[in-house]
């Protein structure tokens, strides 16, 4: 017999759009701004979603209120996995929404509330004992081959209500969103790349490049999964208060002593811009930077986050500022978290480290000074390590100071051009999210059915 219904939801599903298995709110006021308010209320009702809010935008709050309602939907415990260093603090969150919430460090000590705890201890935890699962800076997912996002992927493919949060991605990193669809149990990012986009073999990597005539209907389809803002008012919220203080760069170039480790039969060391040539140019800097970006930070008299990118550096650094704590790779995980909340509690006024190790899900607004000690082609890392103290919250002007030596100039000037490219992409993306969210852009198909089966597909 022809079942109507589901011939309807195989046409759907070919469509792409995702379909909800959410549930309703308790009812619980967490006290959210209009725009987080928005973003639960999408969670809830899809059960699997993304909250694409900009730094700033309090996304950790609809965290907790998503992980305390999973956790009454379904009636079992609740993990937020989180970066290093930040379960405190999203500890500190839940509860200024009213969310009791325990940090964890493995599966003895699971509550039947809302558990946080670091992504290094997920081998640590029983996840079939999880109702919900919220992932804090989910933009650990970004890489579709890596090993931690296929561990993520397989870890809750069974659990019933899931939400990945992080800033915007970057737009024109199709990937990402691929990785976030794959997590929340919807189109894998293969499927996706085939579906909407063409492989570009003009260009030496081949990039994927999204079809002109399918824009709508991808954004369209990200939307029936995710919430992005830029602003409370993407969301129908208010602007007040979330427009940020200016940021203002001041660029250092030191001078090096360019005949140090010149060629053969050159007068002047001219590097090229491959990894090699980078680290070697940057050893051969080393000095000259640390002098520079160590005397910015001692004359200030306020918080100040020196960033780099050695140990090299990092140890020069430490040494070249007296009041400074350090953070870096090779310090045990504990070690780490009480460095870093010596910055964060004021224990400390200066914190050497890199934007890999604190550049993500840490709120340091009380520092108005960063210093660049040091620069690489990565513009996601740049940016996430600015926005660490230039975030909601942030009262005053903060400074940025990039100190590069000469043949560094390039470095920087790529990362500039990326940054105007992202800025330009996400606000196309913005809008054709707001268009896709708006209920204004839906247009219903009311023609009535009139069609005759054949008889072979009737009822005997």
């Amino acid at each position: 017999m022809f079942d109507l219904a589901e011939y309807r939801d195989f046409i759907a599903a070919k469509g792409g759009m995702t379909q909800s298995s959410g549930f309703d709110l308790s009812g619980t006021d967490y006290g959210l701004f209009t725009h987080q308010q928005r973003a639960l209320e999408f969670n809830a009702e899809k059960g699997k979603a993304a909250a694409f809010l900009d730094t700033g935008l309090g996304k950790s709050r609809v965290e907790a209120a998503m992980a305390n309602e999973a956790r009454i939907a379904s009636n079992k415990p609740a993990l937020i996995l989180t970066p290093l260093a930040v379960a405190r603090q999203m500890q500190r969150e839940c509860e200024a929404c009213g969310v009791e919430a325990t940090v964890i460090r493995d599966d003895d000590e699971v509550t039947p509330g809302v558990n946080i705890a670091n992504y290094e201890r997920l081998s640590k935890l029983d996840v079939s004992k999880f109702g919900g699962i919220v992932l804090d800076e989910s933009s650990i997912l970004k890489a579709f081959t890596g090993t931690t996002k296929r561990a993520l992927v397989a870890a809750f493919q069974d659990t019933p209500y899931r939400l990945a949060a992080t800033a915007t991605p970057a737009p024109n990193d199709h990937m990402e969103l691929g990785t976030h669809s794959e997590f929340l149990g919807n189109l894998g990012s293969m499927e996706m790349l085939c579906r909407w986009f063409i492989n570009d073999t003009s260009t030496a990597s081949q990039d994927w490049q999204l079809k002109g005539h399918a824009e709508r209907e991808f954004w369209q389809w990200i939307a029936s999964w995710a919430r992005a803002a830029s602003l409370p008012s993407d969301l129908g919220g208010r602007d007040d208060g979330f427009i940020l203080p200016p940021l203002r760069y001041h660029t250092h170039i030191v001078n090096s002593d360019l005949t140090e480790g010149v060629q053969d039969g050159l007068l002047f060391r001219i590097p090229d811009q491959s990894a090699t040539s980078i680290h070697k140019e940057k050893r051969l800097t080393l000095a000259e930077r640390v002098e520079k970006a160590a005397y910015i930070a001692n004359n200030e008299t306020g918080a100040v986050i020196v960033w780099c990118e050695t140990n090299d550096e990092s140890a020069a650094l430490a040494k070249a500022i007296p009041d400074a704590i350090e953070v870096r790779g090779g310090m045990k995980p504990e070690e780490k978290e009480r460095a870093l909340d010596a910055f964060t509690f004021g224990c400390a006024r200066v914190i050497v480290t890199k934007p890999k190790l604190a550049g993500f899900g840490l709120n340091w607004q009380h520092a108005k000074t960063v210093v660049f000690a040091s620069i690489s082609h990565s513009y996601e890392q740049h940016y996430q390590a600015v926005r660490r103290s230039w975030r909601f919250g942030q009262d005053s002007e903060v400074n940025a100071h990039i100190v590069i030596a000469e043949t560094e100039i390039p470095i920087w000037q790529n990362v500039q051009r990326k940054a105007a490219d992202h800025d330009k992409m996400k606000k196309a993306m913005t809008r054709a999210m707001v268009e896709a969210q708006s209920p204004s852009s839906k247009r219903a198909y009311n023609r009535a059915q009139e069609f005759t089966l054949p008889s072979f597909m009737k009822e005997a």
